[in-house]
């Protein structure tokens, strides 16, 4: 039986019943099921989660903004589920806070391989901050961030991130310097070569880019090649980046 805790969020109950019944088949058995935004908002303060599967679309809210909610109690790792197949929507669930996006209709083995695809990611990210111990906090002056711990400390402030954030930091955290195309940071860090790659590069950026930058509009760490990808400079280089300009 897999330890992981799941939180399924949906009005519809046919499509609860048909997502736990698929989970449970794949060994998933700490399942919990919610219908409304208030419920699920309850769960999420008094129970922690290993992930959310959050429809958009709740009697009583709107799934893109309980996750702006969820985000101020928890970093659980969250994939909508919706009717909403436009590239806008998409985007704006990922820009607040989710980490995947699935659309309705959808074939529940799909939402099964998602899910241990996450999963995946953060236990490979999880085993190797344990092996490479020594590496397992970035100290860049203004700027910490602990793998283990999985805390971002900026200005001597803890800032909340998404796992997603917090992979994305730890990949430029370990290549400073170097210039990635968007692609190479989507197959690096996604663990995927599909579509929409370029899109979600660039909106998970500008959301790490308001949490590291003095002015986000005007970055001077996470920059922006023209034509040519992204890279971060440490806040204690003084790269000359008058070339360079932001996304």
């Amino acid at each position: 039986m897999k330890q992981e805790k799941i939180l399924i969020v949906d009005d519809e109950k046919g499509i609860l019943q048909l997502l736990e019944i698929t989970l449970k088949k794949e060994r998933y058995h700490h399942i919990t099921c919610a219908t409304t935004g208030a419920e699920t908002l309850s769960y999420v303060k008094n129970n922690e989660f290993d992930l959310i599967l959050l429809d958009v679309m709740l009697p009583d809210d709107n799934g893109f903004d309980l996750c702006r909610e969820i985000r101020k109690y928890s970093n659980t790792q969250i994939i909508f589920i919706t009717s909403c197949s436009s590239d806008f929507d998409k985007l704006t669930g990922l820009g607040i806070g989710g980490d995947d996006y699935i659309t309705k209709p959808f074939n529940p083995l799909e939402v099964v391989a998602r899910i241990e695809a996450l999963f995946r990611r953060q236990h490979l990210l999880t085993k190797k901050s344990h092996v490479d111990a020594h590496r397992e906090e970035y100290d860049f002056g203004r700027i910490t961030l602990n793998i283990t711990d999985a805390t971002l400390i900026v200005d001597g402030v803890p800032i909340e991130c998404t796992a997603k954030e917090l992979q994305l930091l730890h990949f430029f955290f370990k290549n400073p310097n170097r210039i990635f195309t968007s692609a190479q940071i989507y197959e690096h860090v996604w663990e995927d070569l599909g579509f929409g790659g370029e899109k979600t590069v660039a909106m998970h950026i500008s959301r790490i880019r308001k949490k590291l930058e003095i002015d986000p509009k005007s970055p001077e760490m996470i920059i922006n090649l023209r034509g040519i990808g992204y890279k971060f400079i440490p806040p204690k280089q003084g790269d000359n980046n008058e070339d360079e300009d932001p996304f």
